[in-house]
């Protein structure tokens, strides 16, 4: 697929087009808010899906709804809804366990531990193919289901157990496996926000990560972002010295925070492994500006002159949507479609 010198359109005919996808999480419907209940939750969910299929986007998520909790909102569920699940962990925190916690430099973002590790960790009464079943159900078509990669989940707890952070992110990991086998979807995707800051944990982040990956049978993506919590970035860092760990990783694509982050990251990318397709994150869920197609269009353009359109496989917003209102998301994700089909000539 080539780009013209003049911009946009290329020649859809050379190639696969790029797909429309959004990375996870959804803004809560007031009303599920308001009166939640399991009826409520799917109808919302139906909701979900059905705004980003008439907006045009190709793969959806299911919002991430399955993890809404009206008395925890807070990262919508990214952390406590899979630890809070597993068994071996406990989620009461004391006074010692907060003080041990924030003793961890690494995670200074975080006031205390989401749990403690006690004991062995199993997949205890966590169930995520029944939910991925219930949004299944109401999907209109394929999708893709979320989780939180082990290596995340480790770091956010006080481990009182293993005594090793290595072991413990693979306890988790696989504890996560065993669920992620009997996932039933079209694309597997696993969240990572904490490594971009800690990249000499690489080696480690990826052997949980590809033990999750391995037990998927669908498409396998992972989600990579500097993190968002109230539109702030909460870990430094830059592609560049994650390429040698991108390309360890058992992904059929990954989905990359780039439209909040310097121009110069592009350039890093070129060294990605050729096997590995591009998510280019193309909307930025800090700000409420709303890009035009033009702009999504020519984002993708500038990607494309870098690296080569073939490598782009998604385009996206650069993470999840559950920070905004409704409205602002919703007209993100139309201009999301519209300038993809922009940039393809259509």
């Amino acid at each position: 697929m080539l780009v013209t010198a003049s911009f946009y359109p290329h020649d859809p005919t050379t190639a696969m087009p790029i797909q429309t996808t959004t990375v996870g999480s959804y803004p809560i419907p007031e009303w599920l808010s308001a009166l939640p209940s399991e009826t409520a939750l799917i109808d919302a969910t139906r909701v979900v899906f059905d705004t980003q299929r008439q907006a045009g986007i190709d793969l959806p998520t299911d919002g991430e709804l399955y993890r809404f909790d009206v008395n925890h909102p807070d990262t919508n569920g990214m952390i406590e809804y899979f630890v809070h699940k597993l068994g071996g962990i406990d989620r009461r925190v004391g006074r010692a366990d907060t003080a041990a916690f924030r003793s961890k430099a690494e995670m200074g973002f975080r006031s205390k531990p989401a749990a403690v590790v006690r004991g062995p960790i199993t997949e205890g009464v966590l169930n995520l193919p029944e939910d991925c079943a219930r949004a299944a159900k109401v999907a209109g078509g394929p999708f893709k289901f979320t989780l939180t990669s082990p290596y995340m989940l480790a770091r956010t707890l006080l481990d009182e157990h293993y005594n090793d952070f290595a072991a413990l992110n693979m306890a988790i990991a696989d504890a996560l496996a065993a669920q992620a086998a009997a996932l039933s979807c079209d694309c597997v995707q696993l969240d990572e926000a904490n490594i971009p800051g800690n990249p000499s944990d690489g080696p480690i982040a990826a052997a949980g990560i590809n033990r999750v990956l391995d037990a998927v049978k669908g498409r396998k993506a992972v989600h990579f972002c500097f993190g968002n919590y109230g539109g702030q970035t909460i870990q430094s860092g830059e592609w560049a010295a994650l390429i040698s760990f991108l390309n360890s990783l058992n992904a059929d694509h990954l989905v990359l925070e780039l439209a909040h982050r310097p121009s110069s990251d592009l350039d890093a990318l070129k060294e990605l492994d050729s096997r590995i397709g591009l998510g280019l994150g193309v909307v930025d869920i800090k700000v409420n500006h709303i890009e035009t197609a033009d702009e999504i269009a020519h984002r993708i353009d500038a990607a494309a002159k870098k690296i080569g359109a073939d490598r782009i496989h998604f385009i996206h917003p650069d993470c999840g949507f559950w920070m905004l209102k409704r409205s602002i998301a919703d007209r993100k994700i139309e201009a999301l479609a519209k300038g993809r089909d922009l940039f393809a000539g259509r």
